[in-house]
């Protein structure tokens, strides 16, 4: 294979998978939407459709892609047709709009139990570069992860009050305080100051590229 050959299979490839990765993310939109529009908990669908809450939760949290047979499962049971979880896949996707509330649960390595991060949408590649989130902190914590990413994120406080760790160093954020700094240093909340705490991270990483958490 030649050198052109690797290169065009890569971006095939690529393509392919971040293909992937938007089905499973409208999907998973979709199905959370239909969801908490009849105030349904997974517990609930799970019952009135024979799919199992895990499988529900992993669907709803974009960590898989379901079969058309599942979804068909989910849509009799919300009363919506399969179609109805893919609308807005094949939508120009320059303008995206999330609802307060309907941000995608996301799980991070090591956080505990009050500690919410929700992803407020991504563009699909290659105007993927931002990454915004919502973090919600209710609890405070003997020790919080550290972090570390490729690029560069933005901080900026809602509410609350907390001390955030770069490196070696120690910021005080209060509400309307912004912080920005390099992703590549270890960084993370050291100490809640006043709960709950609320802020936006804005992360500018590299197209094409999931962040690490």
């Amino acid at each position: 294979m030649t050198g052109q050959s690797r290169e065009r299979a890569a971006i095939a490839s690529n393509e392919s998978e971040h293909a992937e990765a938007a089905l499973r993310v409208v999907v998973s939109q979709r199905l959370r939407e239909y969801r908490t529009d009849l105030d349904w908990t997974l517990s609930q669908l799970a019952g009135r459709s024979g799919v199992s809450k895990a499988m529900l939760s992993k669907i709803e949290n974009a960590q898989t892609t379901p079969t058309l047979a599942t979804l068909a499962r989910i849509g009799a049971a919300l009363s919506v047709p399969v179609t109805a979880f893919f609308r807005g896949l094949d939508e120009e996707h320059d303008l995206l709009h999330v609802k307060s509330g309907h941000g995608l649960e996301i799980q991070h390595r090591g956080s505990a139990v009050g500690q919410r991060y929700q992803l407020l949408g991504r563009m699909r590649f290659p105007h993927d570069r931002l990454e915004p989130t919502l973090v919600t902190i209710e609890s405070d914590a003997e020790r919080f992860p550290l972090y570390q990413h490729s690029g560069s994120e933005f901080l900026y406080m809602i509410s609350g009050s907390l001390e955030y760790g770069y490196g070696g160093r120690t910021v005080l954020l209060e509400p309307g305080d912004a912080l920005q700094f390099l992703g590549e240093v270890p960084h993370g909340p050291v100490r809640a100051v006043v709960l709950p705490v609320r802020m936006l991270s804005l992360k500018a990483v590299t197209s094409g590229a999931p962040s690490a958490v």
